[in-house]
């Protein structure tokens, strides 16, 4: 079965109704009439038809049952009335948050890794909700943690090769947050859950390994710099010989260039001060 919307009575059309006959009944008892058990017929009846009141707030609903029979779903916001028999379960379908509990998990490569998911969701369907689970809330926070594993299982934390072109948890967030979106949807369905998003709240390595994955990190930032530096040292040195050589300065054989950028090489990418020595004799010497 699927949901299915209805229409209820306004109440403000059953309540005058409800309290004549509440207060007709009532005064029938007091003035001692011939017939009292007839006003208190009139009386019970009354109070029977107030069960049937009910309020529906701004983003909530309620699934009617008859005797165990769907009848329907009633969504339109205000003060109605319906059958009094009518069995009512509550359902709101407002978008909520749940931010799931960190999981230590393996990802692709077998790395320890910790992770937790931050989802939106709501309820689209409420007959699936309310019938088709026992309890769609709780059911939301474990399929949450079995794809959460499921995604961990699926990707690398980080490339080790840089060359190596992959989808990883850490680079490439808008793919897994897809990825993650499109496997809650598939396990939600059942329950009639809307996801409206779901990305990666918390990563990071397992504490085991933490310290050893910092000094990889370290050392990729460290090569990533020096090759910056070569390069701008490279195109600084390649300018001062054409210079050099542009406006006459000096003439240099093969020697002495190779010596002056041997000197300039050092000095432009050595990660400390060069100290300066003034050769007061002659270059030729």
């Amino acid at each position: 079965m699927k949901e299915k919307i209805i229409t209820a009575i306004s109440g403000w059309i059953v309540l005058p109704v409800v309290l004549i006959l509440l207060w007709g009944g009532l005064y029938g008892v007091v003035s001692e009439f011939l017939h009292p058990g007839l006003f208190g017929l009139i009386i019970l009846t009354s109070l029977f038809l107030i069960k049937g009141f009910i309020v529906i707030y701004p983003n909530q609903s309620k699934a009617m049952t008859f005797f165990g029979k769907y009848v329907g779903t009633l969504k339109e916001n205000g003060f109605s009335w319906v059958n009094p028999l009518f069995s009512r379960y509550k359902i709101s379908l407002r978008a909520r948050n749940f931010d799931s509990e960190r999981v230590k998990v393996n990802d692709k490569r077998g790395n320890p890794i910790l992770i937790s998911v931050i989802l939106v969701w709501k309820v689209d369907e409420t007959y699936k909700a309310a019938f088709d689970v026992s309890d769609y809330e709780s059911f939301v926070k474990v399929q949450t943690d079995a794809a959460v594993r499921k995604l961990a299982g699926t990707y690398s934390y980080d490339n080790f090769d840089d060359d190596q072109e992959e989808i990883t948890l850490r680079s490439d967030t808008g793919e897994v947050s897809l990825a993650l979106e499109k496997e809650l949807d598939d396990r939600l369905a059942m329950a009639g859950i809307e996801v409206i998003e779901a990305r990666i709240g918390y990563l990071a390595y397992a504490p085991e390994i933490a310290s050893a994955m910092l000094k990889r990190q370290q050392a990729e930032a460290i090569v990533a710099a020096r090759l910056k530096i070569v390069e701008g040292a490279v195109s600084m040195v390649e300018n001062a010989l054409d210079e050099l050589s542009k406006k006459e300065i000096i003439e240099l054989d093969e020697d002495k260039r190779a010596t002056m950028v041997s000197n300039l090489m050092i000095v432009l990418c050595s990660d400390k001060e060069a100290t300066p020595v003034i050769n007061t004799g002659t270059l030729i010497a």
